[in-house]
């Protein structure tokens, strides 16, 4: 499908809410980015279905205690919002949180890998450009950390835990952008400033993370791990991503978002469809509450869109391993 037809689709539909008391209490949640935006009403409609434990990682801890207080008027429910401290662009509160949270105790019934950054200025973090480091090096880091809990949690409790990533459909956009990396050295050739296009560093951000996604799904088939990993496209939704861009960007977002945009709320609804979804979602794309793997173009699943998925691995696996070893080998 092209990027207008996917834009298009279903744009105006009201999307279900899938969770309720049946499919929530007694479960634990954890999201990441969870004080404002799709992860805030992510956040707000578990803890109104009954939810036991919604754990939300947040870098402000002020901000975070606001979003618990707002969660709380609105659903009549304390005492289950936990504020965990994450800054994803950093490779030590990463670690420190995974190791916190395979320390845990408890179950985990689902990883909603929500934070994100746009960007379309150059910054780095940890040696390369700030978004491709939060949007993917550190959010892959993270849910490679946290399988092993999952795993243990679906052996423990019996239960099937979900890990769901918040993806976009525009990562689309951004297939000739990653082609001239070439297939050898992808991650250096994304870390050169000059041959960025900041402009569209968003929607390669999630093309990459979605090859990612894809093969990590690959490397741990659910009937092995018990853990279904999808992906999630909740479309143009009315938050507060992009607002480090410049005015001009800003203004432009803006004009689209009053035309065409979800409201954050409306947008949660396409998560939480990532959290209930069954086996069959393992490796999918959803959105709009359904499974939309016909979305996905032809060319990232080609021979060379493998080969490119495969590199993109290959290269990750390494950055990986190199602040975790045996992190990597740990899942496969």
């Amino acid at each position: 499908m092209s990027i207008p037809q996917i834009l298009g689709e279903g744009l105006f539909a009201k999307l279900p809410v899938l969770v309720n008391e049946d499919t929530c209490a007694g479960k634990t949640y954890i999201i990441t980015g969870g004080n404002h935006g799709l992860g805030l009403e992510t956040a707000r409609h578990l803890v109104r279905s009954f939810a036991a434990r919604v754990i939300l990682t947040v870098r402000n801890m002020k901000a975070g205690e606001n979003a618990k207080a707002d969660i709380e008027r609105a659903t009549g429910r304390t005492g289950v919002i936990e504020l965990w401290d994450l800054d994803l662009a950093s490779y030590d509160s990463i670690k420190a949180f995974a190791s916190k949270l395979c320390s845990d105790t408890g179950r985990i019934d689902a990883f909603i890998a929500n934070a994100g950054v746009q960007m379309d200025r150059w910054e780095s973090a940890q040696g390369m450009e700030l978004s491709m480091q939060v949007n993917v090096i550190s959010t892959m880091l993270l849910a490679v950390l946290i399988l092993p809990k999952l795993m243990e949690s679906a052996n423990s409790y019996r239960n099937e835990p979900k890990l769901v990533f918040v993806g976009s459909a525009l990562g689309f956009v951004a297939k000739e952008d990653l082609a001239k990396c070439g297939q050898a050295n992808v991650f250096a050739a994304l870390n050169e400033p000059t041959r960025a296009n900041m402009d569209q560093r968003y929607a390669l951000t999630k093309l990459v993370e979605h090859y990612a996604i894809r093969e990590l799904a690959n490397l741990c088939p659910v009937e092995r791990t018990c853990v279904t990993i999808n992906v999630t496209a909740p479309g143009l939704c009315s938050t507060g991503l992009g607002h480090d861009t410049s005015t001009k960007t800003r203004a432009m977002v803006s004009v689209l978002r009053a035309a065409f945009a979800r409201t954050a709320e409306q947008g949660s609804r396409t998560i939480l469809h990532g959290v209930v979804a069954e086996r069959d979602s393992h490796g999918k794309m959803l959105s709009g509450c359904k499974i939309k793997e016909y979305w996905v173009p032809k060319w990232m699943s080609d021979t060379g869109g493998k080969q490119m998925q495969k590199q993109i691995w290959s290269e990750l696996a390494k950055i990986m391993e190199i602040q975790q070893p045996g992190c990597v080998s740990k899942i496969s």
